[in-house]
């Protein structure tokens, strides 16, 4: 069984073997940091942000894992950010754009892509540091599945918690070696930054974006073909996430990364799908009542105070209450009666 919950601190081992895996398999997957004291420090402000301990709730940054009982350890985790982009530290991004041009004289006219430089400072809710354990892919617990959608869970269950646009930003296609064509073609030109150097130096200060970046359109035209090419694209292991993103409510809104050009997709909370159709229900048992509605998807228990918990699990519903196998329920700590929070995952 996977256990869904927030990360705790004897996570912490787990946690970065899953990093070092990023490093191996994902070279560029910069928001899952291979570094303990990171790690800690996320750990720590994401148990203070379920806790509700933090001034600002709107700083508040969770983290969720995905843990094999069987085998006692994490297998998975993925995050959210409460609020991406403050007047301090704004949210940048490159506006997708054409620019038609037209010689009456030559009779000739083009349509260049440009890109532009542009920034938020009301701020966006941010899902991210998604990663699964290679071994868990494709499998029955489809645990990658899991991991990503308990975030949307969580949200539904507590909505005034966040803003009311969520933001993903996927990862593009990358160099064997981690490099980003775009940043080569246009980042380290302007800052002197290699990609990785200014993705770090990002997280801390993004003083250096507005001030080096070209502050007028850069035409599509100029770039190598690499650069172009990656523009608004997803990497061969990010289009399941892309799929899955797009069929819950995002949207591709022509922006991009201006380090990497990966897509920014967005969604109002009422856009997304599991987020609006989580609800309340009572726990019925494990019966199996004539005529009851199933579905698939996510619960977790209503409890006030205590650790957040989930797990996947088929359920029937009916007059308000939801039922599913006592092993669950076990899992959960749950007896007849509790109230649970159900997300179907479409």
């Amino acid at each position: 069984m996977i256990l869904l919950r927030e990360a705790s601190e004897p996570d912490l081992d787990d946690l970065v073997a899953l990093s070092r895996l990023a490093a191996e398999f994902h070279p560029g997957f910069l928001n899952i940091v291979n570094d303990r004291d990171q790690w800690k420090e996320k750990i720590k402000l994401s148990t203070d942000s379920f806790a509700d301990k933090i001034a600002d709730k709107m700083d508040a940054k969770y983290v969720f894992v995905a843990d094999d009982l069987a085998k006692k350890r994490v297998v998975g985790v993925s995050m959210v950010s409460a609020r991406h982009g403050t007047p301090e530290v704004p949210h940048f991004f490159l506006e997708v754009g054409t620019e038609r041009k037209f010689s009456q004289t030559l009779n000739t006219g083009f349509i260049h892509g440009t890109l532009k430089l542009k920034y938020d400072i009301d701020g966006l809710t941010e899902i991210g540091g998604l990663l699964i354990d290679p071994q868990y892919r494709h499998t029955q617990a489809r645990a990658g599945r899991q991991i990503s959608f308990v975030r949307f869970l969580y949200m539904g269950a507590h909505k005034t918690k966040f803003r009311k646009r969520v933001i993903a930003e996927l990862l593009p296609p990358l160099t064997k070696k981690g490099k980003s064509s775009l940043w080569e073609a246009v980042g380290r030109r302007f800052t002197g930054l290699d990609y990785p150097e200014a993705d770090a130096l990002s997280l801390k200060n993004k003083e250096f974006i507005l001030s080096l970046f070209p502050s007028q359109k850069i035409y599509v035209t100029f770039l190598p073909a690499e650069a172009r090419n990656a523009i608004g694209k997803v990497s061969k292991d990010t289009e399941p996430v892309l799929h899955m993103l797009k069929k819950i409510g995002f949207k591709y809104r022509n922006q991009v990364d201006p380090f990497d050009g990966g897509p920014h997709l967005t969604a109002g909370f009422d856009e997304i799908a599991p987020i609006r159709k989580t609800k309340t229900y009572a726990y019925g048992g494990s019966g199996s009542p004539a005529g009851a509605a199933e579905a698939s998807g996510l619960l977790a228990p209503v409890v006030k105070g205590s650790r957040f918990i989930a797990l996947a699990c088929d359920i029937k519903i009916q007059n308000q209450k939801a039922f599913f196998p006592t092993h669950a329920a076990a899992a959960l700590g749950l007896k007849a009666g509790d109230q649970i929070w159900f997300m179907p995952y479409y």
